[in-house]
């Protein structure tokens, strides 16, 4: 069974998550730390719980998501998987940090591997499967366990919105379309869902109430 263990980070509470099985070996997701107070926090929930990380997973390429790629990528030698098309979003991380008045380690672009659509992502005994869920940005993904009944979403879906679609790359209609028509079908409706941002829910949950979520 995956454990899952939540952290907010930086200023704008992105959702860094770590996850584990009995293995002990586990994935980083989205790790935003913005400082060294967040980097520490991270080591110290690894460290005291013998864990070793094999990948870092990002959803998208967002500066606010991969403010602390660099650093993860050092410290553990790992490789950083994300979807091709949002690797120009991580080339462009430090820029982009720069015009909101932020200052990081511009995140590696080597030992990338390239997430696709319907593969498996492995760590110990467990697996994700990756949903390629484009509208955020183009190489948005979502990391979804069918045994354990969770699914990440990234900055696709969140509890009782969306993710925004007015920055470059993003398309409402992409959007809509990755989640009515993949995200929401593909997940069990009592799948819990690990957004980018915000508290957990449930995709039945979402499907009830999201004003977003209506099929025609």
């Amino acid at each position: 069974m995956i454990q899952i263990k939540t952290f907010y980070f930086n200023d704008l509470r992105e959702c860094c998550y770590v996850l584990h099985d009995q293995t002990k070996e586990c994935v980083i997701v989205d790790p935003g730390m913005q400082n060294a107070n967040e980097q520490n926090r991270l080591v110290k929930y690894i460290e005291e719980n013998g864990l070793k990380p094999v990948k870092l997973l990002n959803t998208h390429g967002h500066f606010d998501h991969v403010m602390g790629n660099a650093f993860v990528t050092a410290k553990w030698g790992i490789p950083t998987c994300i979807h091709k098309d949002d690797i120009g979003q991580l080339e462009r991380a430090q820029q982009y940090c720069q015009m909101f008045g932020y200052s990081i380690e511009q995140p590696p672009v080597e030992n990338i591997v390239e997430l696709k659509e319907g593969e498996d992502v492995t760590f110990g005994d467990s697996s994700l499967q990756v949903i390629h869920s484009p509208g955020h940005t183009r190489g948005g993904v979502c990391f979804y366990s069918a045994p354990d009944k969770f699914i990440i979403t990234g900055d696709s879906l969140f509890q009782g919105s969306i993710g925004r679609t007015d920055l470059p790359g993003g398309d409402y209609d992409a959007l809509m379309e990755s989640l009515l028509n993949k995200v929401c079908k593909i997940a069990d409706p009592f799948s819990r869902v690990f957004p980018g941002h915000g508290p957990e829910t449930t995709i039945g949950h979402e499907l009830n109430t999201n004003p977003f979520l209506r099929y025609e």
